[in-house]
């Protein structure tokens, strides 16, 4: 797994890898620790947690979810996850949180669409400075995910697969917090609108936000600093993340905004 860490993201740190006696010492502690392998036995994929509290309660800490480029478009990160929720509940867990970047719309998409995630809170620059090329030039801002493993709204979501799903009109009439432009190849943030007050709400990200931290660091940091802004005010303000829509052809995402 340390091996498929420095592959996954790239590190040239050692620091930035969990080392294998720490995952041997939380998975003997109530840790969840889950390979995938292919027909050869080399490992594809992984999902990893450890034991933690929120509001006295126990609950799962999801600290790391990693498939190599040959696995990512087989559906192999929401199996893991879905197998990392039966663990859980086996255990008596009913809880599983994480931290994931705003901005990285797939990750957005098997979160909300597939696992029906909530997100109430952001975090600026929660890890620092990394030495993956995925994380340089710009603060590690993260969503922290809560995923209730037995609401009713995440068995439905887990239960639908990839079946389409018909939004109801007051989504399609949600006013859009920030309308971006097109700058070049990319999308560029445009102005921000923080007086909003409906019930719900739209928030624009583009697609594509690894390649342009590769190619464009200084307008990945623009998207990175505007949307910090735009979430952590309405957040304030009592609005919540509830779900995500992905549009590949449009090369950009929405989250939804409720109160």
């Amino acid at each position: 797994m340390a091996a498929l860490e420095r592959e996954v993201w790239a590190y040239t740190d050692s620091e930035d890898v969990v080392p294998p006696p720490v995952l041997i010492v939380s998975v003997k502690r109530g840790g969840i620790l889950l390979g995938a392998f292919d027909g050869s036995g080399a490992m594809k994929g992984f999902v990893y947690s450890i034991p933690s509290l929120k509001d006295g309660r126990l609950a799962q800490w999801s600290h790391m979810l990693g498939v190599t480029r040959d696995a990512r478009d087989a559906g192999l990160g929401l199996r893991l996850k879905l197998a990392q929720r039966e663990r859980a509940l086996q255990m008596g867990v009913t809880l599983i949180e994480w931290t994931f970047d705003p901005l990285q719309s797939l990750n957005a998409h098997l979160n909300f669409t597939k696992l029906g995630v909530v997100v109430e809170e952001y975090e600026a620059n929660v890890y620092g400075e990394s030495s993956s090329p995925l994380h340089r030039g710009s603060p590690t801002d993260r969503f922290v995910a809560e995923w209730r493993l037995d609401a009713p709204h995440v068995e439905r979501r887990i239960q639908r697969g990839d079946t389409a799903v018909a939004r109801d009109a007051s989504v399609a009439s949600a006013p859009l917090v920030n309308r971006s432009r097109h700058e070049g190849s990319w999308l560029a943030p445009g102005p921000s609108d923080l007086t909003l007050d409906g019930p719900r709400l739209l928030v624009e990200i583009p697609v594509g936000v690894a390649e342009l931290q590769l190619q464009d660091p200084a307008l990945a940091l623009e998207w990175r600093l505007a949307t910090r802004a735009i979430f952590q005010h309405y957040f304030a303000g009592g609005y919540r993340v509830v779900d995500f829509f992905l549009s590949r052809p449009a090369a950009r995402g929405h989250y939804l905004l409720a109160r």
